[in-house]
């Protein structure tokens, strides 16, 4: 009375007769209507445009520029054709993947029940304003000023699966920043469960709690992803390597050996890297996040829907006379079995456990059908129960029809019927108010008097299954209310799915932490924790209350040591998000409600649940995950891993290829021998270099390893200095065997163009090998096979058949100034070819055998001499190896090894 009088007279509001027109109008010009202003787009133009800021496009379109400058046309369109094209990919992915904040507006019912001028008038949701009176039907934010058993599902805001019971009582202020604790008000998005109510709209639009979250939405901005400031390093590295040789004789190569290949290589392999990612039933909305997967190092969870699959299910049965079953299977499918003691429990093959799932059947509102449950969940956990023991059409008798009803409510917190089957009434509720019914116990089908002994032991049960997570139900049946028998307990959790367990090991082993971020309480936090092997006894968990008292360089400090949060709101998950993130962390949130999308937004990647999750959650995602499994996110990982060693490959190529053709050319000059290519097979072999050889080394397939390596560190360039060291040393060896062909051909001191073709061919033939040698940074090629990469086989055969096409076909010879080889003058390059291929291949094994070795040894020092005084390790065996040797007996020379000397021998 006191309360709604005092609530009333702030909106002037009148609870019977509602607000007036004029009232309405008046309210609606100083509040604005009930949606969500968004800010007026970006013109396309402006966003296209905006593509060109990268710092590899504006040095592309220099050397475009230049090479116009220079009369070199070829050059200039090339370029231009590569910008446009990764302009163009960028803009269309952009395009497409902003648009969380117009579909925050789809979550907002379209119509509601209001009390106007005493009228009950059917309205849309968006003429709502502060002050009317409406009947819930559908979700809004408004003060409750009458419920009748009202149950509201607010999982989209919390995260927490039980629904909310709410009143019209009272709360202190200390509740106002927690939606879990505002018993009084209904939420706009949220869904009823049961019951029915009447209230005053005291938010609309952005004053409401999706307004909250709209206004963090629009705050926030995406970060730049780790391989976009990779890019933009490695462009400023090459401008300045431009601007370096600007003004030599040699600017016009310069020109043509920049990368201008390399956007359009990183394009394609994150396109290709999204399709696969699409087979394994997840969809990546921007293409650098395919990549950045690859150096996440924190994925923080939402627990509700991701971890768990958001639906109740009974995981344990303890009967009156103190048998346990267990129970498998997850969800509302059925699909599963209930074991006592190893045994398959079916219909009534457990008289014990058969007459608790009776009751839970007859005394339960809900129904499951197509697996989708209508009406509460925990009731839907006891229809699970029913299909799993094969008992649930025995309860749809006609012996079961209900004669007398009392319903839940949440101050009873209990439910009983009485049906046709001989006047017995079915009772479930909360331990504590069940018990009290009962005068006697079950115990293998006979009736006992329940005594102190019985009571103790269901205590401790409870106890038991509360210490676990579990949401605990009590059972009684009997013809008289007050002489009950009591018949058991179930637990009832929302339990991990199928596999998280293991993804999320295997994330930790391989260097990824996991942080669960929910809005469920601790007790059921921590449960869950420990299912997952997420949090261990001893282990720290952090409230969001208590987030809020810390700013966010005290949360940075401890942050990396927490792993579960409850009682979290979107503000707090942002605030989390944040103190990771000024660790230096690459962050990755999943989630699936609401609740999430502020900070998946705000994460370097956000992952949505495409099943369970909201139109929102989606939109403000860069990943969806199709069918909702955590372990695709480990997939997604691996992808992204495999990606960019892809990248660094291919300018590992491009790079050895450019320098090999700057410093042929300059050496030429200086040791004043004539220019052994022209300007046509220069362009030529530019086209190579930028062409499907170099193509097809962005779709190598992933190393299967590569999931247990530690993510890389972002702030590294992907112009490393074993990057530098390698291009260097192809190129030294391209040049050297390009070189010595060239002054062998040139032994009669006269030119001919036999000459500049077995150079040339030399050169082409060089880059090939050189190319197959890019195709991974730490493994052999015989021990990634041949023909794993078909579309690199291809690629070079093509590039073949285009070198012989030069050299053999009439008119491109006029152009190339190329001239038939004869079989003495292939055999010989190839001779030279296989030589220097032998020799190459030496070098690399001997200097990669070396590297590992020292590796090791820097790396693992304690470890080796740990193994030495154990007698497992073995030393390598002295004498002269050759590099195929080494390459074959590297991994034994350093690892922990069985001492049997004939495996050694083998």
């Amino acid at each position: 009375g006191n309360l709604e009088r005092r609530f009333v007279s702030r909106p002037q509001a009148d609870l019977q007769l509602g607000l007036t027109q004029e009232e309405v109008r008046r309210r609606r010009a100083y509040h604005g209507w009930n949606e969500f202003d968004i800010s007026e787009d970006e013109p396309l133009w402006r966003k296209y445009l905006s593509q060109f800021k990268d710092p590899l496009i504006l040095l592309l379109l220099a050397s475009a520029v230049i090479s116009v400058i220079m009369h070199q046309f070829d050059d200039a369109i090339s370029i231009t054709v590569a910008i446009i094209i990764v302009v163009t990919v960028a803009f269309v992915q952009e395009y497409r993947s902003e648009k969380s904040l117009e579909e925050l507006g789809k979550l907002v019912p379209p119509e509601c029940h209001c009390v106007r001028e005493g009228n009950l008038e059917h309205l849309l949701a968006r003429e709502l304003v502060p002050g009317d009176t409406v009947c819930l039907s559908v979700g809004r934010r408004s003060r409750l000023t009458s419920a009748t058993d009202l149950s509201v599902d607010e999982s989209s805001l919390t995260g927490e699966t039980t629904p909310c019971a709410k009143s019209t009582a009272h709360q202190p202020a200390s509740t106002n920043g927690d939606i879990a604790s505002r018993s009084n008000i209904a939420f706009m998005g949220t869904l009823v469960r049961c019951g029915k109510a009447k209230g005053i709209v005291i938010g609309t639009g952005e004053n409401s709690e999706f307004g909250e979250v709209f206004k963090m939405m629009q705050a926030e901005e995406a970060p730049k992803t780790p391989l976009q400031k990779s890019m933009d390093l490695l462009g400023k590295q090459l401008s300045l390597y431009s601007f370096c040789i600007i003004g030599d004789p040699v600017i016009g190569l310069a020109v043509a050996a920049i990368p201008e290949g390399l956007p359009i290589v990183v394009t394609v392999t994150l396109a290709l890297g999204v399709m696969r990612m699409v087979k394994k039933r997840a969809i990546v909305k921007k293409l650098p996040i395919v990549e950045t997967l690859g150096c996440c190092n924190v994925i923080c969870s939402d627990k509700t829907g991701t971890l768990t699959k958001n639906e109740m299910t009974v995981t344990q049965v303890f009967t009156s006379d103190g048998q346990h079953a267990e129970v498998t299977g997850v969800g509302y499918n059925g699909q599963g079995e209930v074991l006592l003691d190893g045994e398959v429990i079916h219909g009534f093959s457990c008289q014990s456990i058969s007459k608790i799932v009776e009751v839970g059947c007859v005394c339960n509102d809900s129904i499951i059908r197509n697996h989708n449950l209508l009406g509460r969940p925990t009731e839907g956990a006891l229809i699970a129960l029913a299909m799993k023991t094969h008992k649930l059409g025995a309860t749809k008798s006609c012996l079961y029809v209900r004669v007398e009803e009392h319903p839940f409510t949440s101050e009873k917190k209990w439910m009983a019927v009485r049906c046709v089957h001989p006047g017995v009434y079915f009772m479930k509720g909360a331990y504590e108010q069940v018990i009290r019914f009962c005068n006697s116990y079950n115990s293998r089908g006979s009736t006992l008097p329940l005594n102190h002994q019985q009571v103790e032991l269901y205590q401790q049960q409870i106890s038991y299954m509360g210490s676990g997570g579990l949401r605990v139900l009590a059972f009684a049946s009997g013809s008289e209310m007050g002489k009950l028998t009591f018949l058991g307990l179930v637990g009832i959790i929302d339990p991990p799915r199928s596999g998280v367990k293991e993804a999320v090991g295997t994330l930790i082993s391989s260097g990824v932490a996991i942080k669960m971020i929910t809005g469920d309480s601790q007790e059921t936090a921590v449960a869950i924790g420990h299912r997952i092997g997420l949090f261990s006894k001893g282990g720290q968990c952090f409230s969001g209350e208590e987030v809020d008292q810390l700013d966010l360089q005290q949360l940075s400090q401890i942050v990396s040591r927490i792993s579960v949060f409850y009682r979290a709101s979107p503000r707090h998950k942002l605030k989390i998000v944040k103190s990771l993130q000024n660790n230096g962390a690459v962050v990755a949130m999943t989630g699936d409600g609401v609740n999430d999308a502020v900070a998946l937004k705000a994460a370097d990647i956000g992952v949505a649940m495409g099943q369970t999750g909201t139109d929102v959650c989606k939109e403000a995602a860069d990943m969806i995950l199709v069918d909702d499994d955590f372990q695709t996110i480990m997939s997604a990982i691996e992808e992204g891993k495999g990606i960019y060693n892809n990248i660094k490959n291919f300018v590992r190529f491009q790079l050895s290829t450019s320098i090999a053709a700057l410093t042929l050319i300059s050496l030429a000059t200086l040791m004043n021998f004539p220019n052994p290519l022209n300007a046509m097979q220069i362009l030529w072999i530019n086209i190579i270099m930028d062409g499907p050889p170099a193509q097809s080394l962005g779709v190598e397939p992933v190393d299967r390893d590569v999931i247990r390596k530690p993510p890389r560190n972002v702030g590294d360039s992907i112009i490393t200095r074993s990057l530098i060291v390698k291009v260097l040393v192809s190129a030294f060896i391209i040049v050297c065997g390009t070189l010595f062909v060239f002054w062998r051909e040139l032994q009669d001191n006269v030119i001919t163009p036999r000459d500049t073709t077995m150079t040339f061919t030399c050169f082409v033939f060089f880059d090939m090998f050189n190319a197959l040698s890019s195709r991974s940074q730490t493994r052999m090629v015989h021990e990634m096979g041949l023909c794993s990469n078909r579309a690199f086989c291809f690629a070079v055969l093509a590039s073949i058949m285009g070198q012989l096409l030069v050299i053999y076909f009439p008119p491109l010879q006029s152009v190339f100034q190329t001239e038939s080889l004869s079989v003495f003058g292939k055999s010989s390059c190839g001779s030279s070819e296989i030589t220097k291929c032998h020799s190459w291949n030496i070098f690399f094994s001997s200097f990669r055998g070396l590297c590992i070795i020292y590796t090791t040894f820097h790396q693992n020092d304690q470890t080796v001499e740990k193994n030495r005084v154990k007698g497992h390790f073995l030393p390598v065996e002295h004498g002269t190896h050759t590099g195929t040797q080494m390459c074959a007996h590297r991994r034994l020379s350093v690892s922990v090894l069985k001492t049997d000397p004939n495996e050694w021998q083998r």
